[in-house]
């Protein structure tokens, strides 16, 4: 198995993307080793293993590959958390704050059961906006939030104080 170390070591800095002075963290070398892939699926289900789990929910887009990858490994459900209008069945909708405006994202409303205890997939911590709204809809479900997990933290953007309250644990942080 690969260390965290070497998972860090292969996510690369792609400068000005997508917008300038941004420094993008690309996991996609993680994505593109079956080795890296792997032991990065392998380090976040150690991550979890102090949590009785229900059910996995994976946040759009890349929290549905590490998401599905750790559902098949932990033998769980995954359910998607999606951006407005990608799902067919009923929704429950949370809007969250952007630096300039709002978005939001979706679950469907019989997607958990009441109690069930939920990990939160995603492969980056940034503001905290997104991983909040998840939180918060996990719960409109009447399930709990078990665990929130991240592949990457940005500690600089701080947005660990969004989910304060909550287990969040990321693998690697910058």
């Amino acid at each position: 198995m690969k260390t965290l170390q070497e998972i860090s070591d292969s996510i690369r800095d792609i400068i000005d993307f997508p917008k300038e002075g941004i420094i993008f963290k690309d996991i996609t070398p993680i994505l593109h080793s079956p080795e890296l892939f792997d032991s990065t699926i392998d380090h976040l289900i150690d991550a979890v293993k102090d949590k009785e789990i229900d059910i996995i929910c994976g946040i759009e887009s890349r929290g549905f590959l590490f998401g599905a990858a750790m559902a098949v490994k932990m033998g769980k459900g995954i359910v998607p958390i999606r951006k407005p209008g990608k799902l067919p069945y009923k929704t429950f909708k949370e809007e969250y704050a952007l630096e300039y405006g709002t978005d939001s994202i979706e679950i469907h409303q019989d997607a958990l059961k009441e109690g069930d205890n939920v990990l939160i997939v995603d492969d980056l911590l940034a503001t905290g906006g997104t991983a909040s709204a998840a939180a918060k809809l996990v719960e409109k479900c009447g399930a709990v939030p078990a665990k929130i997990l991240f592949v990457i933290e940005l500690g600089f953007l701080e947005g660990i104080k969004k989910l304060a309250g909550y287990d969040v644990k990321s693998l690697i942080t910058y």
